[in-house]
């Protein structure tokens, strides 16, 4: 890393995530290290009653490794991964628990069982990711989206997009959020074809959307900094003032992520929205801060879902 600073999970986003009282998160396949430890963290700090899923045997020889008394713990036997995914939407659509945790899980197979037409977790519109990213020494809070999911969405898939963020800020208490749709300037060009589509997003958004200002296309600068929206003498409600990323591609939310998370030490929540319940998605590399505020994320938009 870039930055030396450490990683932090802001205490107000875990607080928050209490205060409205622990959430049944199915853990699936929780057969490694790193997923009991991101369970128990946040079972530690009351975010989330887990249910594990996996092999019983071997989440029993790990729960004792963090003198967790597996006589308290819900776990559910499943041999491998397909098995872990198939147990845990079954939990979801049968309202058992209210959001899932990938554990030892290839995203592919897990994903593969939530958007099964038949038997998953889809609801109307597309489902997306969102990554509520915070910085050290900073009260600012900004969400990017997407950088995860949907590989190069087109105008359809970016409007679930939009809705999807702005629910995930409403349920984290900013009830009329601003929303920037990202470009390589604010102007219109053919030769741009994100420009053209994010003001086609601005013109859908003032007759869809009434609880969120949507706004682009905008240049990153001119989206989250004032002083740049002054100097270039841009004016709109959310110049300088974003609270929402919308990228144009995977890739962009992939880079400004983590040059956000490895040069700048920044906290990345990431949660998948739009489904019947939140799911967290987990890197082998997150810190424990960072899936300890996922998980916070994910307790408090269950509770609006």
């Amino acid at each position: 890393m870039l930055s030396q600073h450490p990683v932090e999970c802001p205490i107000t986003l875990i607080n928050s995530a209490a205060a409205h009282g622990p959430i049944r998160t199915a853990i699936v396949n929780a057969v490694t290290p790193i997923a009991m430890e991101s369970a128990f963290l946040a079972a530690r700090a009351r975010l989330i009653e887990p249910v594990l899923i996996g092999n019983k045997e071997t989440i029993k020889t790990l729960a004792a490794e963090f003198e967790w008394e597996t006589c308290h713990l819900e776990i559910h036997d499943a041999s491998d991964e397909e098995a872990a995914a198939a147990c845990a939407v079954e939990l979801a659509r049968n309202k058992m628990v209210g959001a899932l945790m990938k554990g030892q899980i290839h995203t592919d197979i897990f994903m593969k069982a939530i958007i099964d037409r038949s038997k998953g977790l889809r609801r109307e519109g597309r489902l997306s990711h969102a990554f509520y990213m915070s910085v050290p020494d900073s009260d600012r809070i900004v969400v990017i989206t997407d950088a995860a999911i949907n590989i190069a969405p087109d105008l359809e898939t970016k409007k679930s997009i939009i809705l999807n963020a702005v629910k995930m800020l409403h349920a984290l208490g900013n009830k009329h959020p601003k929303v920037a749709i990202l470009s390589a300037s604010e102007e219109e060009n053919p030769r741009i074809p994100s420009s053209m589509e994010a003001a086609e997003l601005t013109r859908w958004a003032k007759t869809s959307i009434s609880n969120a200002d949507v706004f682009g296309p905008m240049a990153l600068d001119n989206a989250i900094s004032p002083e740049a929206a002054r100097i270039k003498g841009i004016e709109n409600a959310v110049a300088g003032q974003a609270d929402i990323l919308v990228v144009p591609n995977i890739e962009t939310g992939n880079a400004l992520f983590k040059q956000l998370v490895y040069c700048d030490s920044a906290c990345a929540a990431g949660v998948v929205l739009g489904a019947s319940v939140p799911i967290v998605l987990t890197s082998r590399a997150d810190p424990p801060a960072a899936r300890l505020a996922s998980m916070a994320i994910a307790t408090i938009v269950a509770q609006y879902v």
